[in-house]
């Protein structure tokens, strides 16, 4: 599989970048700061300099053609104003949805965040609250895209604890941690089961193997 990763410099895209390296796959990651590219090459990934912010659709179309699937990892990060929120979390995912549809690679997993299926309450920190509805804007623009088979992916609070490689992953979950590690392992096992298209799945650390939590969506079990 050849798998092109938007925010491939990311924590989570990272880890994804080396499992699926590891097993022999293509991954390609789209970073904005050329100095990273060696970061990415260290884990067996191809970088690719594309600054999604800026880059016009062609460009990150080009990008994709020949891919299996695109994976939207990218996010403007903690520190970051509400201006990057929009144009990152919200603009950014929807050019590389739109560029997706354009190079014909129809899967596409968007990695997205807890909390963004209501408006937040009125206490929350304002940026908070925009990085929040971007997300939740994004989430429902690539929904409605019918040439894209889309899976929104929802982690709760994330740590750099060790992975488990146990988690609960559901349409609504509850909140609590899951660890980057055993994110990066949820998504390799999306990538692997198509019918999880058109899922938006929540994901926490629980007590079920990640292989059996991602066959339970799709009312299969282990042979």
């Amino acid at each position: 599989m050849r798998i092109v990763i938007a925010g491939g410099h990311g924590q989570i895209a990272r880890r994804l970048e080396r499992l699926l390296a590891e097993r022999g796959d293509r991954a390609v990651g789209l970073i904005r700061n050329p100095d990273h590219a060696a970061d990415l090459e260290e884990l067996g990934a191809e970088p690719v300099v594309c600054d999604l912010e800026h880059a016009d659709l062609t460009e990150v179309a080009d990008h994709l053609r020949g891919a299996t699937a695109a994976v939207f990892a990218a996010g403007a990060g903690p520190g970051s104003g509400a201006e990057r929120k929009e144009t990152v979390d919200r603009a950014a995912a929807v050019l590389f949805a739109d560029a997706a549809e354009l190079a014909g690679v129809r899967r596409m997993i968007v990695v997205s965040a807890m909390g963004t299926d209501r408006e937040p309450p009125a206490d929350t920190e304002p940026v908070f609250a925009t990085y929040l509805r971007a997300k939740a804007a994004a989430d429902a623009e690539i929904r409605s895209r019918a040439g894209l088979d889309w899976t929104i992916l929802r982690p709760g609070a994330l740590t750099d604890d060790p992975g488990t490689g146990r988690v609960h992953l559901a349409e609504h979950t509850g909140r609590s941690a899951i660890t980057r590690d055993d994110v990066a392992t949820v998504l390799l096992g999306l990538l692997d089961e198509p019918r999880t298209a058109g899922l938006t799945l929540e994901l926490v650390n629980g007590d079920v193997p990640v292989a059996d939590a991602i066959r339970s969506l799709t009312g299969t079990s282990a042979s």
